[in-house]
């Protein structure tokens, strides 16, 4: 059977139309055959125009084309009762060209043909083609009714066409339906989608009735544009004004409900649908749960999810969706495999949901195992699921994967993509390529948004050039960001990660509203800077206003702390955590107390500390543990904690490095060889100091005795006489560490550290008065701090270095960090 038919008085108007098929709900080609034939069968045994009945009983555009030519056969193609169902039918599966054919030879149109098609329009096509037909309607004295412009009020809504919009509510007003309650429904929808909720609401307040379509319109426009106070006092006022909710109300304002938090009207909501019998519907089921899990009640919307018997795949995502928002992946996961068991059929929001649980618990081989998935069921050309993958890979460490993803987008990338792979870069530490594709992605006229920002700035923040932060700082301005809660917020913890902590608080006493994050930037950014005292008073300013601390708050004050010497706040603080603020430390808490005590030398205390912990001592707490035996050269507890380390982490050469070092300070260099052996029977490789310094907008990275930069041997001859001019100033090297060398190797070798290559680059290549900036990947030597107090004395030069723990300012023979570090 053809797949088109030919008219008995026209042209063919389906001979050039190939086949279609319904894919998503279509049965096979022989299951659909047969349907069709058993209906004949029966149609023509019963009715005098089994063709005509046909049309009532089709279900997709294939059995349609099928049923066309028994339309002809029969005689009925010229009836209109006909012919309005065949546009009907072809606009309802959307193949408008067709509705077209059979709509444009019709000599006498009814009004009816021209209200299906405008509604096929609306349905299927652009807005300009929906306008033009609908002024097409009034150039035939087409009589509008009021579903005419309900359809072109939805169409401007999904499309935020306001100016559209508006001039569709004027012809709604001028063809006498102003007042009508469906009208004037679809009217407080458009503005509602077009971010004009005021409007909506104005014209709600005009009408002189509403039904509970009025309602749920205004309620959804509220919550919609981030309202959702207002949306849940306007449930409140329906009931006063005597209009009871139903379902669709409740499946609306739940999400408001959500937003704000509030798991006591969420209950209160929940009961009401129990009262009112809706809970028994999945639709509000599936609201309830979402709505507990996004109000960090997950144990009861998993209740309620055991409790549905037929789950649609809205609920499975809605369940897998919240336990990955409320920091569960291993069960998210575990819903997944119990969707798959039953059968159900996953969509790419499952996928998504499915990698964001793997990306948290960097599983990479499950992530695999989803993409082959994806790839299985034809879900992995969504361009939503992709940048899932280009996300999970990243935070998997496989950031290569994720940029080959990223490539293979081509045209298809969105916002979405260049900001998932911006963030990859800036994750896994590749900060060039990071601000490489940030500007590539201007460069495209792709304008960055929010996130955009939020992603690009800790790749700045690594480079620590406080020029790229003003930079950035300009261009959210120009984007008019500098406002947004978020982006204020990296940029404080940005400036104060470049070393400018002044600006970054001028920014933070600017911001009108402060999240927690925010003031655990701040609180961050004075620790790092060795500003202890600074980070206290600003927590207790916190705890004066509204903001209540978190763990990270903490995380950070403790910090603060420990880099500053103040051991007994610091206790007090630690034990205010649980009392005070019911917060329970973790591995990160426990391991900053340790630094806390250690740091300060007393390290009989910390390791009592450790002994007595509620839980089982992690990595955090032996390697502060580890470092506090460093810089206090105490091989006893030193051995037993790099025992405990190696144990836990068998593959990290640098716990063997800092035991070897401590054996050096004690000129045990027996016990150093057997460590380098073990190092070498192992293969494990010691983390190599890498020092960065910018120069006219280029980063030069230096490693320690690299040769291979093009002013190495300019860099070297400098150092020599450098080294000679701090030595009269007072500096004795401190070679101690090395041994089996000649002295002058000796002082060789620790002159030829990453950082003091770094800083002779940035001396040579700038003028008097300019402050140099390092950014290193490890911590500070002792013998390159004591050399650089040096060096700041005798070139009069400020040189700001972050190290892997914190900043130092070193100027005029000084450091911020008071040699306590």
């Amino acid at each position: 059977m053809t797949s088109g038919f030919v008219s008995p008085t026209l042209s063919p108007p389906f001979a050039a139309v190939p086949r279609k098929s319904n894919t998503s709900s279509a049965p096979t080609q022989t299951a659909a055959q047969h349907t069709l034939s058993q209906r004949i069968y029966i149609s023509s045994h019963v009715y005098r125009h089994p063709a005509a009945v046909l049309l009532e009983l089709c279900t997709s555009l294939r059995e349609l084309h099928q049923i066309v030519p028994l339309v002809i056969k029969n005689g009925l193609y010229g009836e209109h009762l006909c012919q309005t169902k065949l546009v009907s039918l072809f606009c309802k599966y959307g193949s408008m060209d067709e509705a077209a054919r059979v709509f444009e030879p019709i000599d006498d149109k009814i009004d009816a043909l021209y209200h299906t098609m405008l509604k096929g329009y609306t349905k299927n096509s652009n807005l300009d083609t929906a306008l033009s037909f609908f002024c097409r309607m009034k150039h035939d004295a087409v009589v509008p009714v009021v579903y005419n412009f309900t359809y072109l009020l939805k169409l401007c809504g999904d499309m935020a066409e306001l100016k559209r919009g508006r001039e569709i509510h004027g012809q709604l007003i001028t063809s006498g339906f102003g007042l009508n309650m469906f009208a004037m429904s679809g009217v407080v929808n458009m503005y509602s989608k077009c971010r004009r909720i005021d409007d909506a609401h104005k014209m709600f307040d005009r009408m002189p009735l509403r039904d509970i379509v009025s309602w749920n319109t205004i309620i959804a426009g509220y919550a919609q544009n981030n309202m959702a106070s207002v949306a849940l006092n306007l449930v409140v006022r329906m009931q006063v004004e005597g209009q009871k909710p139903d379902s669709v109300t409740i499946v609306t304002v739940l999400p408001a409900v959500a937003d704000v938090g509030s798991l006591r009207m969420g209950k209160s909501i929940h009961g009401y649908a129990t009262r009112a019998g809706f809970e028994s519907l999945v639709n509000v089921s599936t609201a309830l749960l979402d709505m507990y899990c996004k109000c960090k009640s997950v144990d009861t919307a998993r209740l309620i999810f055991d409790g549905i018997n037929s789950r649609t795949v809205v609920t499975w995502n809605s369940m897998i969706n919240g336990y990955v928002e409320n920091e569960n992946p291993e069960e998210a996961l575990a819903i997944l495999d119990q969707m798959l068991n039953q059968g159900m059929e996953i969509s790419n929001v499952t996928v998504m949901g499915a990698l964001q649980a793997c990306a948290d618990l960097g599983d990479l081989e499950r992530g695999k195992s989803l993409h082959e998935l994806s790839k299985k069921l034809r879900l992995d050309s969504n361009v939503s699921v992709e940048n899932s993958l280009i996300s999970m890979y990243s935070k998997c460490k496989q950031i290569d994967l994720a940029f080959d993803i990223f490539n293979n987008l081509k045209d298809k990338k969105t916002l979405v993509s260049w900001n998932a792979m911006i963030l990859g870069f800036a994750q896994n530490s590749r900060v060039s390529e990071a601000l490489n594709l940030f500007c590539e992605m201007y460069s495209k006229k792709m304008r960055p948004d929010t996130f955009t920002m939020v992603s690009v700035m800790p790749a700045l923040a690594e480079l620590s050039v406080t020029r790229h932060a003003k930079w950035i700082h300009g261009l959210t301005i120009r984007s008019c960001m500098d406002r947004n809660i978020y982006v204020m917020t990296a940029l404080v913890d940005m400036y104060a990660k470049c070393g400018a902590v002044e600006s970054a608080r001028k920014l933070f006493d600017m911001m009108d509203d402060r999240h927690v994050i925010t003031w655990n930037a701040m609180i961050d950014g004075y620790g790092t800077h060795g500003m202890g005292i600074a980070a206290i008073e600003l927590f207790n300013e916190m705890l004066k206003g509204r903001v209540r601390p978190n763990g990270i708050t903490f995380l950070c004050v403790l910090s603060a702390c420990s880099h500053s010497g103040l051991v007994e706040v610091g206790l007090q603080f630690f034990d205010s955590m649980k009392k005070n603020y019911n917060i329970e430390p973790s591995m990160d808490h426990y391991g900053s107390m340790v630094d806390l005590l250690g740091r300060c030398g007393r390290l009989h205390q910390a390791w009592d500390f450790i002994q007595k912990m509620p839980i089982e001592p992690g990595i955090t707490v032996y390697g502060a543990m580890l470092g506090a035996c460093k810089i206090h050269k105490n091989v006893e507890l030193g051995e037993m904690a790099a025992e405990r380390l190696f144990k836990l982490n068998p593959e990290e050469g640098g716990y063997h490095v800092l035991l070897a070092n401590i054996y050096a300070s004690a000129s045990m260099w027996d016990k150093v060889a057997k460590v380098r052996k073990v190092m070498e029977k192992e293969g494990l490789q010691k983390t190599p100091g890498c020092s960065l310094v910018e120069l006219r907008s280029e980063v030069h990275s230096f490693y320690s005795g690299s040769t291979d930069h093009p002013q190495s041997k300019r860099i070297y001859e400098f150092l020599e006489t450098l080294t000679d001019r701090i030595k009269a100033a007072g500096y004795i090297p401190d070679t101690h560490s090395i041994h089996d060398v000649e002295d002058d190797v000796k002082e060789h070798l620790l002159s030829s550290h990453s950082e003091r290559l770094a800083i002779a680059f940035g001396l040579l290549n700038t003028g008097p008065g300019t402050t140099i900036h390092i950014r290193k990947n490890l911590r500070v030597c002792g013998d390159c701090h004591n050399a650089t107090k040096y060096i700041s004395l005798v070139t009069g030069r400020e040189i700001i270095v972050r190290d892997m723990h914190r900043f130092h300012h070193f100027k005029d023979g000084t450091c911020s960090c008071s040699d306590y570090w």
